[in-house]
């Protein structure tokens, strides 16, 4: 039996639910294949397109961290409440645990939950020494859930790592699905920097692979460049975005960059970029 649709448990920066109906009729001709995100962020994309198999990785290895914690089947213990004073207690106590190693523990992953949902604007960022920053947010209410259990059949076929996105091998049957940092934006939420120089070479490592690949990106002269050098097939898309500290969204460019082994599924359009 199906599960019944689960929405992403944390709020991200970047996801890309809106962006599901454009993925799908690519993802229906490889629906049996492990689908593998290199930088998988908040779930959105994973979720809406409900892989058996799949390999996720992020950077952040707190966010890790709770995904697996929600593949046992978390149940939230620790008080929430949407109060500065507890606030910035669980995020003291959260950065203890990082001090002391335990960051891979269910408190840390419950502390971090916390701080996803009350923390000012659902922002992910450390200092130089690997402690979590966000100040309290401005919400006038909040809706935590307490109960993950409904997560754990689903994650549990799904294989979650932290690491460097060329850090695994990818394998024949694979779907790479690339949303990394956009370029030009603030982009060191996960303790460092993405740089121009991460975005050559995650564009030639994708163009590399002998497996159907789409990538997503801001739609900035020199990424359009870079993908088209490469031979991918390019599409222009109106995506909202949510800027400055009010969360006030206005429409951007985005790419959408396929290679040929996914772009043979999808019918010839104007709306692709030659």
């Amino acid at each position: 039996m199906d599960l019944d649709p689960l929405e992403p448990p944390l709020k991200w920066a970047g996801g890309k639910r809106w962006l599901i109906s454009r993925l799908q009729p690519i993802w229906q001709h490889h629906a049996s294949c492990r689908l593998v995100e290199p930088f998988a962020g908040g779930l959105s994309v994973t979720l809406g397109l409900r892989p058996k198999q799949a390999l996720l990785n992020d950077a952040t290895t707190h966010l890790i961290n709770f995904y697996c914690w929600l593949q046992s089947g978390l149940v939230i213990t620790i008080p929430c409440y949407n109060d500065p004073a507890q606030y910035y207690d669980h995020r003291q106590r959260f950065n203890e645990l990082i001090a002391q190693g335990r960051a891979d523990t269910k408190e840390a992953a419950e502390l971090f939950y916390y701080l996803n949902r009350t923390g000012y604007n659902g922002l992910c960022r450390f200092n130089r020494k690997g402690l979590f920053n966000v100040p309290f947010g401005r919400h006038a209410c909040i809706r935590y859930r307490t109960d993950f259990t409904p997560y754990a059949a689903i994650f549990g076929a799904w294989r979650f790592q932290a690491g460097d996105f060329m850090a695994f091998p990818i394998q024949p049957g694979d779907f790479v699905y690339a949303d990394p940092p956009y370029d030009g934006g603030f982009t060191a939420y996960a303790g460092k920097a993405f740089f121009w120089t991460d975005q050559v070479r995650l564009a030639q490592w994708l163009a590399s692979l002998k497996v159907p690949v789409v990538a997503s990106n801001r739609a900035s002269k020199r990424i359009l460049a870079l993908y088209a050098d490469l031979r991918f097939h390019i599409a222009l898309i109106d995506a909202p975005r949510r800027i400055a500290a009010n969360g006030s969204r206005k429409r951007v460019k985005e790419m959408l960059a396929m290679n040929l082994l996914a772009r043979g599924c999808v019918p010839s359009s104007p709306f692709f970029l030659r």
